[in-house]
């Protein structure tokens, strides 16, 4: 959303809508330019580039705004969480890597029936092996964000 910056003092206005609304009394077009804007006394704020990150634990928050090459812009900074932080980000790619796994996990029950659904003996156990591989995953090294799943036997 555009955000506009008021020379005096700094304030951010952040929206057309709340921009116009400083000025009760006085029409506007329909869309804004930053000519107009600078001769009410403010600044247009552009969207600054934003830094990369090292998922999982790192994310870009906002900064303020700064002023690069005469131009007001959004200013980031990467946020790395903390403890706490990164318990929660990791239990809730555990929930969704084991929904996923459980899902693989029922996708091939049919493979361990009594009559093994068809499948040769050696089959049976190449599937059983998949199935311990899957029930094993929690437990796997990287595990929620970097693990590799166990291949599916054809």
């Amino acid at each position: 959303m555009t955000e506009y910056r008021k020379q005096s003092d700094g304030t951010i206005v952040v929206g057309p809508s709340a921009f116009k609304n400083l000025f009760p009394n006085t029409s506007f077009p329909r869309v804004l330019d930053e000519t107009l804007v600078n001769s009410l006394g403010y600044d247009w704020v552009y969207d600054g580039a934003q830094p990369s990150v090292t998922p999982p634990y790192e994310s870009v928050a906002r900064d303020g705004v700064e002023q690069v090459s005469g131009r007001w812009q959004t200013k980031f900074k990467v946020v790395t969480a903390d403890a706490d932080g990164k318990t929660a980000i990791d239990n809730n790619a555990a929930v969704g890597k084991r929904n996923e796994r459980n899902q693989l996990l029922k996708d091939s029950d049919w493979t361990q029936l009594a009559d093994k659904g068809g499948l040769s003996d050696s089959k049976v156990t190449e599937w059983a092996t998949y199935r311990q591989s899957l029930r094993d995953l929690p437990t796997a090294s990287g595990w929620p964000h970097t693990h590799t799943l166990p291949t599916k036997p054809s």
